[in-house]
């Protein structure tokens, strides 16, 4: 990524968007992180490469079992933490991608991360649940992680020419008093291009969707190191 970090991608949704995203067919890996949620699998036999230098535990559709077995488990939050525990001195920087329900693969995803990162789209429907997440980060801060920290969130598809996204943008910050990430990521083709031939936005020609999402990751990278995390006001852009 340009940075110096040694990455860990973790793809916690059955749908494992990410895994293929990352050049790997979820169809044809043998193992991924359900056997480590679920057979006790050390993760390090796991883990495969990626063509950006970037290590990645993947997801298959069998992760869709893993939550009714993890539910006859005692202590199922933990579950994800206690595996990832042999890999904190590998990697710099561990990024969980969760799925979009609020079950036991999202519970454990939230114990075992010290921050949380909330992507949406700049689309008003995109934010219904919204605050039924932050409950479910606070729950988590109580019972589970209490040094869990909500960082804000990140805005996706975000076109700084309509009022729709500035609006909606600034809605999420003021109604939830989330704080807004710099810079929003911006809506372009690229995405679904690299989506159709399962490599990331990184991949190919320069573009902005790319860029932003660089400039994303070095805001993070300096807030980790010490500085004061940059965020957006929609405001500025009007």
């Amino acid at each position: 990524m340009g940075l110096g970090q040694r990455v860990l991608m973790v793809d916690l949704d059955p749908q494992a968007c990410l895994t293929f995203s990352f050049g790997h067919n979820p169809d044809r890996l043998e193992r991924s992180v359900h056997e480590v949620l679920t057979d006790d699998l050390r993760p390090q036999e796991a883990i495969v490469t990626t063509d950006e230098g970037i290590d990645l535990l993947p997801a298959t559709i069998d992760l869709a079992g893993s939550e009714a077995m993890l539910l006859m488990r005692p202590g199922r939050e933990f579950t994800l933490k206690r595996a990832l525990s042999s890999l904190l001195a590998d990697y710099d920087t561990i990024i969980v991608d969760c799925p979009p329900s609020l079950g036991v693969l999202t519970l454990n995803g939230l114990t075992a991360a010290q921050s949380v990162l909330v992507p949406l789209q700049c689309e008003t429907l995109a934010h219904r649940g919204v605050g039924q997440l932050l409950r479910t980060v606070k729950e988590v801060q109580q019972i589970t992680n209490p040094d869990l920290v909500l960082l804000g969130a990140v805005h996706t598809l975000y076109d700084a020419r309509t009022t729709h996204s500035r609006d909606v943008l600034a809605d999420v910050s003021d109604r939830y008093d989330l704080p807004v990430l710099w810079p929003p990521i911006p809506r372009t083709v690229r995405f679904a291009e690299a989506s159709a031939s399962g490599a990331t936005v990184l991949a190919g020609r320069k573009n902005k969707g790319a860029q932003a999402y660089q400039d994303l990751a070095t805001n993070l990278a300096k807030y980790w190191a010490g500085s004061e995390l940059v965020t957006f006001t929609p405001a500025a852009e009007s």
